[in-house]
């Protein structure tokens, strides 16, 4: 599982000109499923992820979480995160899981963080979506759960 984690001042997803999910002060998260990952998996990237201390305190050093700083998530599926480039120049999405799989564990993942998240948006699974965002510093984290065992 590959979370591509951004620090955002406001982010928004859009589908079709129609805005579907819209935060402020909080996470942009890019969310990459493939075929071994399990519920268990989701749950210790999501620990991870609420507990990213990138925000910065009073001192201007990152060490804050989001819940300090009362952050919202905007989580986003994105297959492309498991692109296989090492040959040619077109890349191969055999890495990424197959979407059923996909699917069920973005949805997990989006129900889990709303237990511990005030604000929680979404994109729509499998959707052409346009998202656009302010990004913090810039701020951009890849959390691959692959360096998480």
């Amino acid at each position: 599982m590959r979370f591509v984690i951004q620090r955002v001042r406001e982010s928004q997803v859009t589908i079709d000109g129609e805005t579907v999910g819209r935060i402020g002060r909080g996470f942009t998260v890019l969310i990459g499923v493939t075929h071994t990952d399990t519920e268990e998996i989701a749950d210790k990237m999501i620990r991870k992820l609420i507990g990213m201390r990138i925000f910065e305190d009073e001192n201007g050093k990152t060490n804050l979480s989001l819940d300090k700083v009362e952050g919202s998530l905007l989580l986003i599926s994105q297959f492309t995160l498991y692109a296989d480039c090492r040959r040619g120049n077109r890349p191969g999405f055999t890495d990424a899981a197959k979407p059923e799989h996909a699917e069920a564990l973005y949805e997990y993942i989006i129900d889990e963080c709303r237990k511990q998240v005030p604000v929680v948006e979404t994109g729509r699974f499998g959707a052409d979506m346009k998202v656009s965002l302010v990004n913090d510093g810039p701020f951009t984290v890849i959390l691959d759960s692959e360096d998480l065992h």
